[in-house]
């Protein structure tokens, strides 16, 4: 599989190789076979991707995200979800009752490579998009005709590659788009985490760079 991704989509890796390397555990916490599959195709060294701290945040997180999304659909069955920046992410797997409507919304170069990994599926739909923009919202909108729950939006190991005024953009997109309100799911740094970036274990070994953190939600 021939990739070709920029600076921030790059770190796509770290929670493909994670969990990757978690599926593949004794007593994994997190199964994704999907994960496997992709890493054993790119034929990459998951070493620089896959350190202790992150490995641990990475596992930790998707527990917690998938745990509140669970309780989520469970509520509202025909939940409309965007994953924003979806990466290689393959949360709807683990999310899937049937009837859920999925969206992986992320940059053309990032859906590009994610369209080799990840063959067509029934209720989902990937985007070539940027979220700081309208232009994905109609195909979301069109998919909420005749479904009673509210859409929900998922940032996973976004926003920390997002200045305070891209954020600020992303959330006006919604607002604009999305009158009758949602539900958003967003993870970010603290302020701490994003000054000592060059520490980080694994970001440090790409080119992208944390652009915002926040103390407070």
């Amino acid at each position: 599989m021939e990739l070709r991704l920029g600076d921030v989509q790059t770190t796509a890796l770290i929670p493909l190789a994670v969990k990757a390397n978690e599926t593949i555990r004794k007593n994994a916490r997190v199964k994704d076979r999907k994960a496997v599959e992709i890493i054993k195709a790119l034929n990459i060294d998951t070493t620089p991707y896959d350190k202790f701290m992150s490995h641990e945040g990475v596992i930790a997180r998707t527990i917690m995200l998938d745990r509140q999304l669970k309780e989520i659909i469970k509520k509202a069955p025909d939940t409309v979800i965007v994953n924003v920046g979806a990466g290689f992410d393959n949360r709807f797997e683990r999310m899937d009752n049937g009837n859920i409507r999925w969206f992986d919304l992320d940059l053309p170069d990032s859906i590009a490579a994610r369209r080799k990994a990840f063959p067509e599926r029934e209720r989902v739909t990937m985007i070539a998009g940027n979220a700081l923009e309208s232009d994905w919202c109609k195909t979301v909108q069109e998919a909420l005709v005749g479904r009673k729950s509210k859409p929900v939006f998922v940032a996973e190991g976004l926003f920390m590659y997002l200045t305070l005024d891209q954020i600020r953009t992303f959330l006006e997109v919604l607002k604009n788009n999305f009158p009758d309100g949602g539900i958003l799911i967003a993870e970010q740094n603290c302020k701490a985490m994003q000054k000592s970036e060059k520490h980080h274990d694994t970001v440090k070994n790409t080119n992208a760079h944390f652009m915002s953190g926040t103390d407070s939600g």
